[in-house]
């Protein structure tokens, strides 16, 4: 997908029809960021429908190496220009998919009470792709109560780290502890969706450790034929080697 087509597809997510103050939510947030340790978080507030950063935090640069000039001056194009280009797509259907499900399953006046979490890859300033863990709370919302100013906690995970992306919306209930209202696993649907009845044959077998030539006579088709099915598996999940799909699958046997 081309960054430039990103914007229109953003702006049709989030589309509003008014702009809260905010003046009071980030002089608050000014005055804490002066007190909190350097450490591996930072946070910022997003505004989803300007497509800016109304503030960030001093953070940001100990956890990415970027200038926090960058995101203020050229908002969340820049930061959707050091997305992974693979994420890029996958992050847009979570973003359209929470805002689908917040908009007919959450009620208005809960909407206050929701928090959302999502994970990308991200290209750091020394170019190196790191895990994002983005953690996104509403703090005002448009005259259809849809969600557009967000105080957004990123926690920045090291690139050796796989992680599978995934999309939740958690509700506060009346304990004041989050539950889990929604979850994807875009992984799991690729699993369930997009892979053929002989290549899930295939990765059963592979999680078992079977050899291409193990897997072909289990199920009677060419060695060939087995990792022909193998590379197809792999692009169609986006990952980079049979022994990073059979470690995914170990650790998340509901996949399977």
């Amino acid at each position: 997908m081309k960054y430039s087509q990103i914007k229109t597809l953003y702006n049709n997510i989030f589309k509003s029809y008014e702009k809260p103050s905010l003046e009071t939510h980030i002089k608050k947030l000014i005055e804490l960021d002066r007190y909190l340790p350097y450490s591996s978080t930072f946070f910022c507030v997003t505004n989803t429908q300007d497509l800016k950063f109304e503030y960030i935090s001093k953070n940001l640069c100990s956890c990415l190496g970027i200038d926090p000039s960058l995101l203020k001056t050229q908002g969340m194009r820049y930061f959707w220009s050091r997305i992974h280009p693979e994420d890029i797509e996958v992050w847009l259907t979570a973003m359209n998919q929470l805002m689908e499900f917040t908009l007919s399953e959450i009620k208005e006046t809960d909407r206050d009470k929701t928090n959302y979490t999502w994970n990308y890859r991200f290209k750091d300033g020394n170019d190196t792709y790191v895990n994002i863990v983005q953690n996104t709370t509403p703090l005002a919302f448009d005259l259809e109560k849809k969600p557009i100013i967000g105080l957004a906690h990123y926690t920045v995970l090291d690139s050796k780290i796989k992680m599978e992306i995934t999309a939740s919306a958690k509700l506060l209930n009346d304990n004041n502890e989050y539950e889990t209202i929604y979850f994807n696993n875009f992984s799991q649907k690729l699993l369930q969706g997009g892979i053929s009845n002989r290549e899930r044959d295939v990765i059963r077998l592979l999680v078992l450790n079977h050899s291409s030539k193990e897997i072909s006579e289990k199920l009677n088709i060419s060695p060939h034929t087995v990792d022909t099915h193998r590379r197809n598996i792999l692009k169609k999940l986006k990952i980079s080697s049979t022994g990073e799909l059979v470690g995914m699958l170990k650790f998340n046997k509901n996949l399977i």
